[in-house]
């Protein structure tokens, strides 16, 4: 922890000194892949930079900027169907030393000179996981719920949740298309609580899988893409959602009979505890750009 605080006070002091450099960023959410990218880009005739001796000051004015830069797309990321990190810090549930912390901990190509010879850029990429991961401190996991009256139903090996259309928004009268989030519920149609956060084990850090509709029609006989295997296997239980629940429209509702058919026995309750889940939403929602 203290190298790190020193690391950033030292980018600190580099962007003041370097205050009149034009910077830019470039980021996105990929939600299929759980990466939040971003390239910064200096330009370096506003630093007052010339190559080759300029090199190692502007790759300290780029990485300064990058913690700088970088911040509002990390607070922007939806944590649930009513609070965004930014909402989480406001209250007091996260604070700006883990945003910091996270940006510490991207992966990075080092910094590259574009072909005209007028601007260096570097890239970092961040783990959605690593962003759930200090969210999720929790002692141990919730039960999940169970029924008095279970159903026979097969041990499936994960659980796919079909949204990748409009769907109804419970309690009102419209539909809107599913959007993702960190920590997305299901619900089934009687309102009863069927996953959320607290039921994962104590190991895993990422609740949910996002995916489009082709990776479920693979060419294959599970007619699943290898990605959606590694995460729910070569039998899921494929469900279609009725609705949509939450201040965004974040958390599915499913039929009742459905979610029997997870709740009923031991095998299936756990692929909720694994996070052996996956949501199928529209293209259009998976990925979100922002730059500055």
């Amino acid at each position: 922890m203290k190298k790190f605080t020193l690391i950033v006070l030292f980018f600190f002091m580099v962007t003041s000194v370097f205050s009149q450099a034009r910077l830019g960023i470039t980021s996105s959410i990929d939600w299929t892949s759980m990466l939040l990218s971003a390239e910064v880009t200096l330009d370096l005739e506003s630093a007052g930079l010339r190559l080759p001796t300029g090199r190692t000051q502007g790759e300290s004015i780029l990485n300064a900027g990058y913690f700088n830069l970088i911040r509002p797309g990390i607070t922007a990321i939806q944590a649930d169907s009513s609070s965004t990190i930014a909402d989480l810090i406001s209250r007091g549930e996260f604070s700006a030393a883990d945003v910091d912390m996270l940006a510490s901990q991207a992966d990075s190509i080092p910094p590259a000179i574009r072909s005209d010879m007028r601007q260096m850029f570097a890239s970092w990429t961040i783990s959605l996981s690593s962003v759930s991961s200090p969210l999720l401190r929790r002692s141990s996991p919730a039960p999940i719920v169970r029924t008095l009256n279970p159903v026979s139903s097969p041990a499936y090996t994960g659980i796919i949740v079909i949204a990748s259309e409009s769907l109804p928004i419970h309690g009102m009268r419209r539909s809107t298309l599913p959007v993702p989030c960190l920590f997305p519920k299901i619900w089934d149609s009687d309102m009863n609580l069927i996953y959320d956060r607290s039921m994962l084990d104590l190991n895993i850090n990422t609740m949910v899988r996002y995916s489009t509709l082709q990776n479920i029609f693979a060419n294959n006989p599970s007619g699943l893409s290898d990605q959606l295997r590694q995460t729910v296997g070569d039998r899921p239980l494929r469900i279609f959602a009725r609705g949509v629940f939450g201040i965004k429209p974040t958390d599915l509702i499913i039929e009742r009979s459905d979610a029997l058919l997870i709740i009923s026995s031991e095998e299936n309750r756990r692929l909720l505890s694994q996070g052996k889940v996956v949501f199928i939403l529209d293209e259009s929602v998976l990925r979100i750009s922002f730059n500055d």
